[in-house]
């Protein structure tokens, strides 16, 4: 199985052209049962992204433009009476599916981003008292704008903690730029891209992922780095215990994609830009500008070894 994460890396990157190490996060994300928050400029690839792993996997993919005027029930769905019937049946929304794009999630307004929490938590969602399963798996990856942007809302914590991972694509760099002003619109090869991985194998290698070891001293360096961000004065909100964990299944991961049956300290750092900044909080306030430098601080002021 593990031959098949290096060929749905290479199969995407077909059309994600030099951005590798942002293919193998979003993955390592999927693999962890989390969900992406992909934050960044309009034309990055965001959307490029989400369909080509979703082509890749083959698993469904529903696309969802949130805007500001959009309600819960155009995500999750709604009883609809049939007078034939005399009765309401169920209209499932585009949260029905396995790989659902959340596009520009921070310019619809909170009542509506939060109609995602309990699909993204439980993977159900309740409807007039009823509860309906989510297809296996669910996987979310919402995209945003930067805040500075004019139109947008910011998710509230609650939201932000339900991600796994936030990452950033940027811009591409010169010779991945060439290659794609040589190639035109890469976006035309997503319907050739080949399935490398089937759902039904997707869950043998979560298990595989997760059955990877952690030593007693790795686990203290993870508390470590936790206790940290509740502790010292540069951090007015520290790592709750559903982000410390959520950390160390993302760090499993990465070691079972990088052929290693064990977690190394090097896992965990390479991870906390992405799996920790969101959820902390710099005591001078929320400001994303603060997130790089309290992670700088995170990896240097917390040991290796005790």
């Amino acid at each position: 199985m593990r031959d098949s994460i290096q060929s749905i890396v290479d199969e995407v990157s077909r059309v994600l052209l030099g951005k590798e190490d942002k293919i193998k996060l979003s993955l390592a994300c999927l693999l962890s049962d989390g969900h992406l928050l992909i934050e960044d400029l309009p034309g990055m690839g965001k959307t490029t992204l989400a369909h080509a792993l979703a082509r890749v996997l083959g698993l469904s993919y529903q696309r969802v433009q949130f805007t500001s005027d959009m309600l819960p029930a155009d995500i999750i769905g709604v009883p609809v009476y049939d007078q034939n019937k005399s009765q309401f049946e169920f209209h499932p929304g585009p949260v029905f599916t396995q790989l659902l794009l959340a596009d520009e999630i921070n310019r619809t307004t909170p009542k509506t981003q939060s109609a995602l929490l309990e699909a993204m938590e439980e993977g159900q969602v309740t409807i007039e008292g009823q509860t309906r399963p989510l297809p296996e798996p669910f996987f979310v990856i919402a995209t945003q704008n930067p805040l500075s942007q004019m139109g947008t809302f910011p998710l509230p914590e609650s939201q932000l903690d339900r991600f796994l991972m936030r990452i950033s694509l940027g811009y591409p760099d010169a010779e991945a730029e060439r290659r794609l002003f040589q190639g035109g619109d890469p976006r035309k090869l997503l319907q050739d891209l080949r399935i490398c991985l089937r759902p039904e194998q997707l869950r043998e290698v979560k298990a595989e992922a997760q059955s990877v070891k952690t030593s007693d001293s790795l686990l203290s360096y993870l508390q470590r780095l936790v206790h940290y961000t509740r502790n010292a004065p540069d951090f007015s909100c520290g790592l709750s215990p559903r982000g410390a964990l959520a950390l160390l299944r993302a760090a499993k991961t990465w070691a079972y994609m990088h052929a290693r049956t064990y977690v190394i300290a090097e896992d965990i750092q390479m991870l906390l830009p992405s799996v920790v900044a969101h959820r902390v909080v710099s005591s001078t306030g929320a400001s994303e500008a603060s997130e790089p430098a309290l992670i700088t601080k995170l990896l240097n002021d917390v040991d290796v070894m005790a």
